[in-house]
């Protein structure tokens, strides 16, 4: 039997963002020889279980995220000493690799995320921080999982070790059918764009925003935590009182948000950091066109097959002009989607570094 504890995440049931996605569908696949044990934050389950899909849960008093995450982290490498093999999430904790590898004899295996020391949204010591966190992570683990080829290209080119490319699944997401949704979504009756993602200016929203106030017959909804920043407050005041824009906040339930989703024409897709978003291999799971930020991530994750835009006036003439073509590229995003990002295909990627 191999012991595999899982660090990093706010916990399981999923209620949080692509890790907690990540090892939900993980623990579906889960083989007879591997028992996980996850590490989860009392700070967000008011209700614990002891065991979820046949893995141990063990809670910490301590924030997932944020500053917190560090000591949450830390503790969760401490009660892992004994197990065989570390599955470490993120690189908030991975600071402690050097003291933690010289009591751990087993095999360290580092999801090193999108490069989060790169986002805009952090100060000079944060950014220190989380980018001296991830050579830690890279010189400490056993291996490297990198979840898009602009990740692992860049593992190569800064530290010259090999990294695994392992993606996310979307095949998870389900259209749902439910005419009564109608009723506090009555916008949803008229053809829609859609967007879902964190308000933060490395997501673009500011752009899309941008370019759908001048596209007045294109309606958008977008899906997000507008009231987390002074970023999202600040666009949600300016553009909420557009006719043709519907500003919502995070849905967690996975009944309306894939209703709204499958519902949708397009999805905008403005993410420029990090590596492969769950967001976006769900849209292409989907069906949907893509209309993807222009940068090495997104291309990677869509095989060059969908529109690319870098500015407000690309995305608006891709809008007026190419729509045409958006029902073949829904087609080849969906195939795609289809043979590459599924949990059966990711959770064996994973079980096969056990």
């Amino acid at each position: 039997m191999r012991y595999v504890n899982v660090i990093g995440t706010v916990g399981v049931p999923a209620c949080y963002g692509g890790f907690e996605s990540l090892v939900e569908n993980l623990l579906d696949y889960t083989p007879d020889d591997v028992k996980y044990t996850v590490f989860c934050s009392s700070k967000k389950y008011d209700k614990r279980v002891d065991i979820y899909k046949n893995a141990k849960l063990v809670y910490i008093n301590n924030k997932a995220n944020g500053k917190e995450s560090i000591i949450y982290d830390l503790k969760s490498m401490k009660l892992s000493l004994k197990a065989n093999i570390m599955l470490i999430l993120g690189v908030s904790g991975c600071i402690f690799l050097p003291f933690i590898r010289k009591n751990f004899k087993g095999k360290i295996i580092t999801n090193i995320d999108g490069l989060e020391w790169k986002r805009t949204k952090w100060n000079f010591i944060i950014k220190w921080f989380l980018h001296y966190s991830e050579k830690q992570a890279v010189r400490y683990s056993d291996v490297i999982i990198g979840d898009n080829k602009g990740i692992t290209d860049y593992v190569w080119d800064s530290y010259k070790k090999k990294a695994v490319l392992i993606a996310y699944g979307g095949d998870h997401v389900i259209k749902v059918k439910n005419d009564l949704l109608y009723k506090s979504y009555s916008f949803c009756k008229n053809k829609y764009a859609i967007t879902v993602c964190r308000i933060e200016p490395e997501n673009n929203v500011h752009i899309i925003l941008e370019a759908f106030s001048k596209l007045e017959n294109n309606s958008i909804v977008i899906v997000g935590n507008w009231n987390n920043s002074k970023y999202g407050r600040e666009l949600k005041e300016k553009y909420s009182n557009i006719k043709n824009m519907h500003l919502l906040e995070s849905i967690y339930d996975p009944e309306i948000i894939n209703w709204l989703r499958g519902n949708a024409y397009v999805y905008i897709h403005g993410h420029s950091a990090g590596g492969t978003n769950p967001s976006l291999v769900e849209a292409m799971n989907f069906g949907l066109p893509i209309l993807a930020y222009n940068c090495i991530y997104n291309r990677a994750t869509t095989d060059n097959k969908c529109f690319y835009w870098s500015n407000c006036q690309e995305l608006e003439y891709i809008m007026n002009i190419k729509t045409d073509s958006f029902s073949e590229t829904g087609k080849k995003m969906h195939e795609l989607g289809s043979k590459r990002y599924t949990w059966s295909t990711i959770a064996q990627q994973y079980n096969s570094l056990y």
